[in-house]
């Protein structure tokens, strides 16, 4: 196999994708830490209630006005579209909620009523954090197994952890989308946004795994011969079609969700669209070229 100069370019110039990842964390982070993200009633409790005026929906302060009268405390109306409208309140029983659409006019069809109470929800927030650290760890060890006749010249291990490296780069981005989205849209982290975070994170390692086992294979072939940086140049040429096209499949499905599907899915067809494009830049970009960096730098450090 010849291994041509061109392959170089992307582990070449890794440091400019280092920079821009770096921004993209950065931002995602200052994003997190300043607006916060916004929980959803999974997570803290609460209802919410989504209904559609076919006949035109009435203005926000109108509808706040005619549910006034039942005390419900702070009531959070949002528009849905050209018709629908959700309304975020704290917990509430069964005849409230009948009374709640009394007071709303028979006009309102109700869509959708959803109340969890916040017991439950503190349980599923612990859940879902549970659920995400056991599927990274599970993730490491098995790049770690699968790598494991992997020696030289960068050890297995180390690909377990260049794949948690690009999973936190995965995830934190989306979540800084989202904390700007949630500021922006009053979009709000439910379920469905840590399903999306887990789908990220399976798609994301699947991407790098397909590069790292073209390493693997060229390594085979080259040990000893050809430079580290060449071999994974050439890995990532020989995936990057394939990487870039089933991406694309993905992206254009997730789409048409996102412009033809409803109002409660957008935000998780966001979150995907903007994980899958990060993830697989980041297993092109960030993932291999950081085995050529580590590389370098554990030869450097014992010269």
């Amino acid at each position: 196999m010849i291994l041509d100069s061109s392959a170089m370019n992307i582990v070449g110039r890794r440091n400019i994708f280092y920079i821009l990842s770096g921004l993209l964390v950065a931002a995602s982070l200052a994003a997190i830490a300043t607006l916060g993200l916004t929980l959803g009633i999974d997570f803290t409790g609460g209802s919410i209630l989504e209904l559609e005026f076919p006949s035109g929906r009435p203005a926000a302060d109108e509808l706040s006005e005619r549910i006034k009268p039942l005390e419900l405390g702070d009531v959070r109306v949002q528009p849905a579209g050209e018709r629908g409208v959700f309304l975020r309140l704290r917990h509430i029983d069964e005849p409230t909620h009948q009374r709640l659409l009394e007071a709303l006019g028979r006009e309102a069809v109700e869509r959708r009523f959803d109340t969890i109470g916040p017991t439950i929800g503190r349980e599923l927030r612990s859940r879902s954090l549970i659920a995400i650290g056991l599927v990274i760890i599970l993730i490491v060890s098995y790049v770690a197994w699968a790598f494991r006749k992997v020696s030289a010249p960068v050890a297995s291990w180390k690909y377990g952890v260049v794949t948690v490296v690009a999973l936190l780069h995965d995830v934190l981005i989306p979540s800084g989308f989202f904390a700007l989205a949630g500021r922006v849209a009053g979009y709000e982290v439910d379920t469905l946004f840590i399903t999306a975070i887990l789908t990220i994170l399976g798609f994301s390692v699947h991407d790098t795994i397909v590069v790292f086992d073209r390493i693997r294979e060229n390594l085979k072939h080259n040990a000893g011969t050809v430079d580290f940086a060449a071999i994974v140049g050439q890995s990532i040429r020989q995936t990057f079609t394939r990487s870039v096209n089933t991406s694309l499949t993905v992206l254009l499905a997730l789409v048409a969700v996102l412009l033809a599907g409803g109002e409660s899915t957008r935000a998780f067809s966001l979150t995907l669209i903007v994980g899958i494009v990060v993830g697989t830049y980041s297993s092109i970009f960030i993932a291999s070229p950081l085995l050529v960096t580590w590389q370098r730098w554990s030869e450097g450090r014992g010269r």
